[in-house]
């Protein structure tokens, strides 16, 4: 199975000879994106075979969890902050250099994990959210509604803004 990429980047299979230097070359990005987008990777040992993700811009927020957002016609810093329920000064320092008063359409940044701690009600416990993750699989894997997932989740506004390693509550 083709390995996931975050959006505006591809997938791209490591071959013999290949150097991070001669990739970002040919892709027209640079080193320094190419490995913020592959946190995993260790740039001095490529393994042939191995799927990287290569950006498609040169200037790639690193985003440890991988919560990428590609800006949308408008798009502001203040409703991508309110979206995503994380705080603007959190959104502008996960993407350093934004010009937060000139979003390009298209432009990927970070959305950081800066979600306040859970506690959960009794009755359930923490599930902590994966990449693909909806309210809906999730409803399914814990055999639940989506309904019941919102009452346990109060704070989540809108399902859509669900972020990878984000602790929400699931029945036990």
């Amino acid at each position: 199975m083709p390995r996931e990429c975050p959006p505006n980047t591809r997938p791209y299979t490591i071959k013999a000879g290949d150097t991070l230097f001669n990739i970002a070359i040919n892709n027209n990005t640079t080193v320094p994106a190419i490995i913020s987008v592959n946190p995993e990777i260790d740039p001095n040992n490529l393994r042939i075979g191995e799927e990287i993700c290569v950006p498609g811009q040169r200037e790639y927020p690193a985003c440890p969890e991988g919560n990428y957002y590609t800006i949308k016609t408008g798009d502001t810093i203040f409703s991508i902050a309110s979206f995503y329920n994380v705080s603007v000064d959190d959104l502008i320092e996960a993407n350093p250099g934004i010009d937060v008063e000139n979003l390009r359409i298209g432009q990927i940044i970070c959305i950081p994990l800066a979600t306040p701690p859970v506690t959960c009600p009794e009755g359930s416990r923490q599930y902590t959210v994966k990449r693909g993750d909806t309210f809906y699989s999730i409803a399914e894997k814990y055999n639940t509604s989506v309904e019941v997932l919102y009452r346990y989740n109060p704070t989540i506004r809108d399902p859509q803004a669900l972020l990878i390693g984000q602790k929400i509550c699931v029945p036990d």
